[in-house]
């Protein structure tokens, strides 16, 4: 189950806009009417809505994505989404296995990773830098490899991540790579079922020990 982000789209931020506004005019018009004993408990009941309408789970879409191939059938795209692990060279020799045999594209998105303070400050220039680096040197490998890639900064969320980069990449493959199990936050959070369930495409997982 998704949760809900309110700044995803410019209508859920206006949801949260109205809800906003409505809150603050019941609490006023409240206390106005009753004092604070009236609008203490009014604001109390309004706040606890706002969290649950923002924790509420929101079901998984039930139809799975499948972007269209584009090319021939000697053509292959990759879609590879990683950030800590990107310049791993178990992760890279997984892209060369997958392109061996194709003329093959390779699209590499390294989400945002922040922290979620951050995040709902809006301070996200240190984790796309970051993220930015990361995937400069990752490019520099594949290239080296002799494949033809180009990569991006995406969402900090990989599933939000992978649907944004397959509006405009019809991917035939999807690698994700995460650290092992214990160590990793996107598995913690069954990142890799969620893609699994959402998009018709094949998904090859891979851990990556940077410890090992």
């Amino acid at each position: 189950m998704a949760r809900r982000n309110p700044f995803r789209s410019e209508a859920e931020a206006f949801h949260l806009l109205l809800l906003t506004i409505v809150a603050f005019a019941a609490v006023a018009l409240a206390s106005l009417l009753g004092g604070w004993q009236v609008g203490l408990p009014v604001w109390i009941v309004v706040t606890a809505a706002a969290i649950w309408w923002y924790l509420r789970p929101l079901p998984e879409a039930t139809v799975k994505q499948a972007p269209h191939h584009v090319g021939g059938p000697d053509e292959r795209r990759i879609l590879v989404v990683a950030n800590e692990t990107l310049s791993d060279p178990e992760l890279l020799q997984a892209v060369s296995r997958a392109a061996t045999g194709y003329r093959a594209q390779v699209l590499v998105v390294a989400p945002a990773l922040n922290s979620k303070v951050r995040h709902w400050a809006s301070d996200d220039d240190n984790a796309r830098a970051d993220a930015q680096r990361r995937l400069d040197d990752s490019l520099g490998r594949l290239t080296g490899l002799g494949l033809e890639v180009r990569g991006e900064v995406g969402d900090s969320d990989p599933v939000q991540a992978i649907e944004d980069a397959l509006r405009t990449f019809g991917a035939d493959e999807i690698i994700l790579s995460t650290h092992p199990e214990g160590r990793s936050n996107w598995l913690e959070r069954g990142e890799v079922e969620k893609a699994e369930q959402r998009f018709d495409v094949p998904i090859t997982h891979v851990v990556v020990d940077l410890g090992g």
